[in-house]
């Protein structure tokens, strides 16, 4: 699962702002052909991240090439369970990626347009936000 090496500090603040408004990087495809784009925010743990990559993978029958484009790299904390209240913040559990409207997710190229678009809804499946399948805009659709 992806996880940062090592971080400059361990515990983070859930931050308010962080979640509102449009995504303002990572809103192009740069890659592949295809990829789908999140409509909504939310924090995608590493887990639901590579469960949507394997989706993908085993429904292109590895061929062509699939990039993640997004990147957990904030610690969620929690504390152990049946503790009281008090005596600080929690240790690391796991990590997140803050998801924004208009951020693309999963990007997919080397393959024919039906397969990548059944790829990535099953992929998105996998996935808390909402999503919708995008298109580059070089994309040649004779071919």
């Amino acid at each position: 699962m992806l996880q940062p090496k090592r971080v400059k500090y361990r515990k983070v603040q859930k931050g308010k702002g962080n979640m509102s408004g449009n995504s303002q990087r990572g809103n192009q495809l740069s890659n592949g052909m295809f990829g789908i784009k999140s409509l909504d925010q939310n924090l995608l743990t590493s887990r639901q991240i590579e469960a949507a990559r394997i989706a993908a993978t085993r429904y292109m029958k590895r061929e062509g090439q699939l990039w993640i484009k997004i990147f957990p790299d904030k610690p969620i904390t929690k504390k152990p369970l049946e503790v009281r209240m008090g005596k600080g913040k929690g240790a690391p559990d796991h990590f997140v990626a803050v998801v924004k409207p208009g951020r693309i997710l999963f990007e997919v190229g080397g393959v024919p347009m039906d397969i990548a678009k059944e790829a990535l809804r099953l992929a998105a499946q996998k996935l808390p936000v909402k999503t919708k399948f995008v298109i580059a805009r070089d994309f040649d659709f004779k071919a």
